[in-house]
């Protein structure tokens, strides 16, 4: 600021507000995350996890304009849509990942939708098995991961990166192994993996199934 708003700006009072709406941001992120993942799920805990700071902030920014007295307000009013744009490509985000990715099977291709949307030729296919357990993820290299959603490119502990669709968890997963060796691991929401493999089984009866 300038040396003239600089002294219009009341920052004795503003101090004190600063650090009541963050220590109340903080118990309550804290707090309202742990109840909503514990009492609803996951997914949910996620969601807000990732929403409520830019709400927060947002309000924040707006009732802090009283200490300013109209200074910089077209600064204040920048910051407040670069909140509300952040805030739409959040929830945009947000819907995309926890939205069911399906696979369907075609006469000669299998192909996944969503964000990370593939088609696999059956001559592209080695082997597909189904499985009780993922690799053991040790990081993210890029994708979308709330929960038990995992959507993208994951590495392993043996330093393997693979592909996930898991859209639920439920205790098995399809196991696309390729013939260039990379991975792809499936779960649904709304079929059970099994009667998703046994269609593809019928529907590809050529391909190697362990």
């Amino acid at each position: 600021m300038k040396e003239e708003d600089r002294q219009k700006f009341d920052i004795k009072s503003y101090i004190p507000y600063f650090r009541k709406f963050h220590l109340f941001l903080g118990i309550s992120y804290l707090v309202l995350g742990l109840l909503i993942t514990y009492l609803i799920n996951e997914e949910v805990g996620g969601i807000f996890l990732g929403i409520y700071p830019i709400l927060a902030y947002g309000y924040f920014m707006w009732s802090s304009r009283k200490f300013s007295k109209n200074i910089n307000t077209k600064w204040n009013k920048l910051g407040i849509y670069i909140l509300i744009a952040a805030l739409i490509f959040v929830i945009g985000m947000m819907y995309s990942g926890v939205k069911e990715d399906k696979l369907i099977v075609h006469p000669q291709s299998i192909e996944f939708t969503g964000s990370y949307s593939e088609t696999l030729n059956q001559n592209e296919i080695q082997n597909i098995a189904l499985v009780k357990a993922l690799p053991n993820i040790v990081r993210k290299t890029h994708g979308f991961a709330v929960g038990k959603i995992r959507k993208g490119y994951f590495k392993t502990d043996q330093d393997e990166v693979i592909k996930l669709i898991i859209n639920e968890d439920k205790g098995s997963y399809i196991l696309f192994t390729k013939t260039n060796g990379k991975k792809v691991y499936f779960s649904s929401k709304e079929k059970s993996n099994e009667s998703i493999l046994n269609e593809i089984k019928k529907k590809l009866p050529e391909i190697e199934y362990q």
